[in-house]
């Protein structure tokens, strides 16, 4: 990705590249005119109605491709996916189109009213919920099934068609967040803001903690020098530390849920209604009504999925557990056979045994583990 926004800006003032897709090597030409088309169809045809310019290079076309929106359709999908923004009166509401002057500064010309990051979510929103109509299968790949409400998306992953789906970076903006941030010598704040428009709110909420953090550590860390220097005998001084750090640790949580919902409240995604949001990519589903939204989505029968809980999710957990405390009793067997052996020879050879189910039962934890964890997963999206 040599070029930069702004170049290609130059070449299409109405074409901003927000997201990138990357087929596979030898993708066919009906897929790539099936997927690219799907893109830009209006929603009404069932399709995300985005922008896409294929990337070409020195060497040639790539199958690489830029997927962007026009800005009247970034706002329809803010109101889509149910954006927080801050209105004239200095409340935080759910964004709409039809009351966007209402919003703090909103302007039919201002394109930066909507943060990179708040973009970028938008088009990957977009892409992830594209999900087929009347097709079988991907065009050019038969064994590639689909039928109506799955995402397209997904099944072009699990089938090797799509490598991977990323934002992409803006070189313009991504050197001004460098000066403000770690770009000049100066102790100061980290800008929070304008990491959480070009990142998102995670990643500003991550150096927000991170910040927070290191200044909490510092009471604990200057009381804790003449501890650290000098060698009391007298262990209740001790006491009292270990006290102070009890206390201060407790005080620091707190604070730091206080900050973190002042934080969350200010960019909006402290009232964002999750359950208003489409069903996630993977969801297996035909298309129906959302009884709520009135919008098309795939749906399934919430019996089958009480049943499916039930009488299979249920039962496993339950048969995990009851292994789980099988092992567990194995464990206390072997360890007393290694002290009553180690109690009868009294060896170099029986000192090395008592470590034997220590070790022993630490391998079965950790393959417990990674069977559990993928077990979970798996019945998840089952």
């Amino acid at each position: 990705m040599a070029e930069s926004w702004s170049f290609l800006d130059a070449t299409e003032s109405n074409f901003r590249p927000l997201v990138v897709i990357e087929l596979a090597k030898g993708t066919k030409e009906e897929t790539i005119e099936w997927f690219t088309k799907r893109i830009v169809d209006k929603k009404a045809d069932g399709g995300a109605q985005l922008l896409i310019k294929p990337l070409v290079t020195e060497d040639g076309p790539e199958n690489i491709y830029l997927v962007g929106a026009s800005h009247l359709r970034l706002l329809l999908g803010a109101e889509t996916v149910g954006l927080v923004k801050e209105c004239n009166d200095n409340s935080m509401r759910t964004f709409t189109y039809s009351s966007r002057k209402t919003f703090k500064d909103f302007a039919d010309d201002n394109h930066n009213f909507l943060t990179m990051a708040e973009c970028q979510y938008i088009v990957k929103h977009e892409l992830e919920n594209l999900r087929a109509k009347n097709e079988k299968m991907i065009p050019g790949y038969p064994q590639a099934k689909l039928y109506p409400g799955k995402s397209i998306v997904r099944r072009l992953l699990t089938s090797g068609v799509l490598v991977q789906i990323f934002p992409l970076h803006d070189r313009e903006e991504l050197k001004k967040l460098r000066h403000s941030w770690y770009g000049r010598v100066k102790i100061g704040y980290q800008p929070l803001d304008d990491i959480r428009c070009y990142f998102g709110e995670t990643i500003a909420l991550y150096f927000g903690f991170l910040e927070y953090f290191t200044f909490a550590l510092i009471p604990m860390a200057v009381i804790g020098i003449p501890y650290y220097v000098f060698a009391w005998e007298d262990y209740d001084k001790y006491v009292m530390f270990a006290t102070f750090n009890l206390l201060w640790s407790t005080v620091i949580l707190e604070v730091w849920k206080r900050i973190c919902a002042i934080l969350t409240y200010r960019w909006g995604t402290l009232l964002m209604k999750r359950q208003f949001e489409e069903p996630r990519p993977g969801f297996h589903g035909v298309l129906g009504i959302n009884p709520v939204t009135g919008r098309e989505e795939p749906v399934y029968s919430s019996i089958k999925r009480q049943l499916r809980i039930y009488l299979v999710s249920l039962p496993f957990v339950c048969l995990c557990l009851y292994f789980s405390l099988y092992v567990m009793m194995i464990y206390f067997d072997l360890e007393q056979w290694a002290l009553d052996y180690h109690k009868e020879n009294e060896s170099n050879f029986s000192s090395l045994m008592l470590y034997v189910p220590s070790i022993i039962y630490a391998v079965v934890i950790e393959v417990m583990n990674r069977i559990y964890r993928y077990a979970a997963e798996f019945l998840t999206s089952w």
